[in-house]
């Protein structure tokens, strides 16, 4: 747990770095400061509700613009897979024999910072420490880890109705340095697959006021 504190006081640092170095001019005093969002992904729960790969996901930002090129939110975020998250695209992709005896419930609170860059492209780094709940088949709790889940997004921001809202498609590259307390059963299942995943793609939204 002291890696994670270190990680978020060091992206905190990074964060406000800008705003302490740059006198900023009237024009980049934003006119909407805060900001409220999700991820579009969570419309998949009413579709795939029921079934075996349901994902169960949910996700709430809630952010602040320090200028118009730099914002920090907090996000908290919680979902539910079935298998390796670091299985690549390719044949074994969602297929059933990588697949866990059971699923595991991920939950976690984490902080991120987003800098525009040229245009409306922008760029931005998270971090996620998540505390892990193992089920097995019968949907009973075996036992809890935690995971600190890193990622770097590249993406573009559509704006709409005054700039008030924002839709964000993007893609990023995930990392999780820290997994622990793994039961047996899933080890296996994950030790044939690396602890990052690449081109993830995203879609936020977020409304700002």
């Amino acid at each position: 747990m002291n890696t994670s504190r270190t990680l978020l006081l060091l992206i905190a640092a990074f964060a406000l770095t800008p705003r302490a170095l740059e006198s900023q001019q009237d024009a980049d005093v934003p006119v909407h400061r805060y900001f409220v969002g999700s991820s579009a992904f969570i419309l998949a729960n009413p579709v795939l509700a029921g079934q075996p790969d349901q994902p169960d996901f949910y996700q709430l930002n809630v952010g602040y613009w320090l200028t118009e090129r730099d914002a920090i939110s907090i996000e908290a975020i919680t979902w539910r897979y079935n298998s390796p998250v670091g299985v690549p695209y390719g044949p074994s992709f969602e297929s059933p024999e990588v697949s866990y005896p059971g699923y595991v419930r991920e939950t976690g609170i984490g902080v991120a910072y987003q800098r525009m860059l040229q245009g409306n492209f922008y760029s931005a780094v998270h971090v996620l420490p998540l505390v892990k709940q193992y089920y097995d088949e019968t949907d009973q709790r075996i036992q809890n880890g935690f995971r600190l889940f890193l990622t770097l997004r590249a993406g573009y921001q559509f704006k709409f109705f005054s700039n008030r809202f924002v839709l964000e498609p993007s893609l990023a590259a995930t990392y999780w340095p820290i997994d622990t307390n793994m039961p047996a059963a899933f080890e296996e299942k994950e030790r044939r697959w690396p602890n990052y995943f690449l081109l993830e793609p995203g879609l936020h939204f977020a409304v700002r006021f």
